[in-house]
């Protein structure tokens, strides 16, 4: 460990950079999350090791894996620094004085079940503050949130969350955290007259249908695909589009199944011409969360925002259940 007379000498930097490489496990990642070159980061590796006499990192694979010594004093350092952050942070978000942007990324569906509830949540508590969304076109936000560029993700990430959960499991810090906002309830959509609105919707009436796909990525195969596919069955997908508004409006007007959101229907500005059924499938719930960088977890301001998308959430009318 380290002694009294090296702790004096010990430059606080190296514990920034000892404490990102193990959230990392990846010295390139940890260099650019600190805004160093990669060298630089060996270099205060280096010379970490010299004061404490062990390796603390080796290589593995396309990363590093930690030695005993390091996992041993990792939680404590990390302690220590997360203090000195909430120490030195900027006081409090006040929202009533603020003037911050945020930029969230969200599907329309999402939108349109909290961003009503967002603006209302500004106007009487944060008139100063401004947002902007940007479609979501991918199941990964997770390269636009280490860029920067937004400050919430929101959508369903199983994907994203399976690889978190098993980060958590091998007693890494994950560079992103995630937060449980609501499930969605999907429903089988078409138009009025359509020949299959009328008394139950089999699946062999359903796979018979010629179908739209709500795909952000525009890869036509989806959760209700990967259903069918483990009972050996598929479906004739003929539209694939990247939003839910332009399915509900093709749909009204056409011969094509969809599956959307059910709270999104009044939203298409159609939903009297049309009419809902089951899933004919059971298929696993699908849930909608928020995702954010770690290195923002402990701002004032983006603790305000990541509540106020909670309370926009259950401040959200509840569908009609009846179908």
């Amino acid at each position: 460990m380290i002694n009294r007379l090296n702790f004096r000498t010990l430059d606080l930097n190296l514990l920034r950079v000892f404490d990102e490489v193990m959230a990392e496990r990846n010295l390139t990642r940890a260099a650019h999350n600190l805004a160093l070159s990669q060298p630089a980061v060996s270099n205060a590796l280096r010379r970490l090791r010299e004061l404490l006499g062990d390796d603390l990192v080796r290589r593995s694979g396309y990363g590093v894996e930690p030695t005993p010594l390091a996992l041993q004093i990792w939680p404590a350092v990390r302690d220590a620094l997360q203090r000195v952050r909430e120490s030195l942070a900027p006081g409090p978000f006040d929202p009533t004085q603020a003037q911050d942007a945020f930029v969230l990324a969200m599907a329309d569906a999402t939108a349109s079940k909290i961003v009503p509830g967002l603006v209302a949540i500004l106007d009487r508590e944060a008139p100063g503050v401004t947002l902007r969304v940007l479609p979501l076109t991918t199941r990964d936000p997770r390269p636009l949130l280490e860029d920067g560029g937004v400050d919430l993700a929101i959508g369903h990430f199983p994907g994203v969350l399976a690889e978190l959960g098993a980060t958590h499991l091998q007693e890494q810090a994950p560079r992103f955290l995630s937060r449980r906002l609501y499930e969605g309830h999907y429903v089988v959509v078409m138009r009025r007259g359509h020949p299959l609105a009328q008394g139950p919707l089999t699946l062999d009436d359903y796979c018979a249908a010629r179908h739209l796909l709500v795909s952000f990525s525009g890869r036509p195969f989806g959760f209700v695909d990967e259903a069918l596919a483990a009972l050996s069955r598929r479906r004739r997908i003929v539209l694939t589009v990247n939003q839910f508004f332009t399915a509900g409006q093709v749909v009204a007007t056409s011969d094509l199944l969809t599956v959307l959101p059910h709270h999104f229907l009044s939203s298409t500005g159609r939903a009297a011409e049309l009419a809902v059924q089951p899933l004919p499938i059971d298929v696993p719930t699908v849930h909608v969360d928020m995702l954010w960088h770690r290195q923002t977890e402990l701002g004032s301001a983006q603790r305000w925002l990541r509540e106020a998308v909670v309370r926009a959430v259950a401040s959200a009318p509840a569908p009609d259940e009846a179908l």
